[in-house]
């Protein structure tokens, strides 16, 4: 799964009963999500040195011709394009989501590969997680909903992803909002 989710398991303070943002204590949770890496690097290695070699192996029947001096600038610019836009692919998968859920305030913040960051929080007490299976952009798009504005988690993610996530964020949610109520 291109998500993780970091549960403190210290326990909620003395003080308060619960972890509490403006007390200054750590997340009760914090989920990251990351999209999925179909090609990690130590394959992008593998699969580049493979398609030099097969590219450049049929250069060897014009070996000493000059039809090899024709054929060595797109064979060059089809190897360099090829690399351009894996990286550049690299380069767009660096997108990084962290919601964090303490009992006062949840905060997510997501990480650009070109641009600024971007920082959203509510109240978990008004906030609402909403899957909209077929309305969104995407397959089981999910928002979340409170605060200044509604904001979407993991559009990255795959359908079925988005759904296991629904659900396991709905149930941390209760409990972070259970640890409000029962200190």
């Amino acid at each position: 799964m291109p998500y993780e989710w970091d549960i403190n398991e210290k326990g909620a303070p003395d003080i308060s009963g619960a972890f509490s943002f403006e007390a200054g204590d750590p997340p009760a949770a914090t989920l990251h999500l990351w999209p999925y890496r179909s090609l990690p690097r130590k394959g992008f290695v593998t699969f580049f040195a493979i398609t030099c070699v097969l590219v450049l192996l049929p250069l060897f029947a014009v070996l000493g011709s000059p039809i090899l001096w024709g054929l060595l600038p797109f064979i060059g610019g089809a190897i360099a394009l090829t690399w351009y836009l894996l990286e550049r692919s690299y380069k767009d998968a660096e997108i990084l989501e962290e919601l964090r859920l303490w009992s006062d305030r949840v905060e997510l913040t997501r990480h650009n590969p070109r641009g600024p960051k971007q920082d959203w929080h509510a109240n978990p007490y008004w906030l609402r997680i909403e899957m909209h299976p077929k309305g969104g952009p995407v397959e089981n798009y999910l928002t979340l909903r409170g605060g200044e504005r509604d904001v979407e988690l993991g559009a990255f993610l795959s359908p079925e992803e988005r759904a296991e996530l629904y659900g396991e964020l709905q149930g941390m949610l209760s409990r972070i909002r259970g640890k409000q109520h029962n200190p």
